[in-house]
């Protein structure tokens, strides 16, 4: 089955956080804390926090959202004889995805992060890089792929700045820009089929 890495991050990340969800010490130890990031030993949270959610539905709709569209981008790299490429992308932007939150919350001991949205903003915008023209549904409004990107990463730095939520932007918006250009470094066409896709709009 070509899907085989999606498949088995979903089942790690669901295992990982049921059972962070009956144990507080397990939570503890995996989520992302920069006030408590002072030594390299601890730095291993900054990929441990993408196994874990903070409730069923927050591990749902990552899953579920990176299933619909991990399906599509792992089969092309694996097309491409980049298979392993595919689960290196999705960890390297979880981690890429916590940096900027880790740098601006160092001296902040009541900041927390978890949630895999860094590694499915990666496979996301992956997906866009591939087909920009396919129909997404954003609350079950139809919008091309390649206009919810360009909004969601505008929407992602505008809030980001604002910093009035407890919802990681920056991962979103670091996440979405590694799988932009982890995909173009391993496309061999190396962004030729995404330019002229974008000239030749279809839906």
């Amino acid at each position: 089955m070509i899907e085989t890495y999606t498949l088995i991050i979903i089942v790690i990340t669901a295992v990982v956080t049921i059972a962070a969800f009956n144990s507080e010490e397990l939570m503890g130890k995996l989520i992302l804390y920069p006030r408590y990031m002072d030594s390299p030993a601890e730095y291993y949270r900054f990929l441990t926090s993408g196994f874990i959610h903070a409730d069923w539905m927050h591990l749902f709709f990552n899953m579920y959202a990176f299933f619909i569209f991990g399906k599509l981008v792992e089969t092309v790299f694996a097309m491409w004889g980049k298979h392993d490429m595919y689960i290196v992308m999705y960890l390297a932007a979880i981690v890429v995805g916590s940096l900027p939150s880790f740098y601006k919350n160092r001296h902040n001991s009541y900041y927390r992060a978890l949630g895999a949205s860094g590694g499915v903003s990666a496979i996301l915008f992956s997906f866009i890089y591939y087909s920009p023209w396919s129909l997404i549904y954003i609350w079950f409004i139809p919008c091309p792929a390649i206009l919810a990107g360009v909004g969601y990463l505008v929407y992602s730095a505008y809030m980001s700045g604002k910093g009035r939520d407890n919802i990681g932007h920056d991962a979103h918006f670091w996440g979405a820009i590694v799988g932009l250009i982890f995909t173009f470094i391993y496309d061999p066409f190396h962004g030729q089929n995404f330019i002229m896709q974008l000239m030749n709009p279809h839906f």
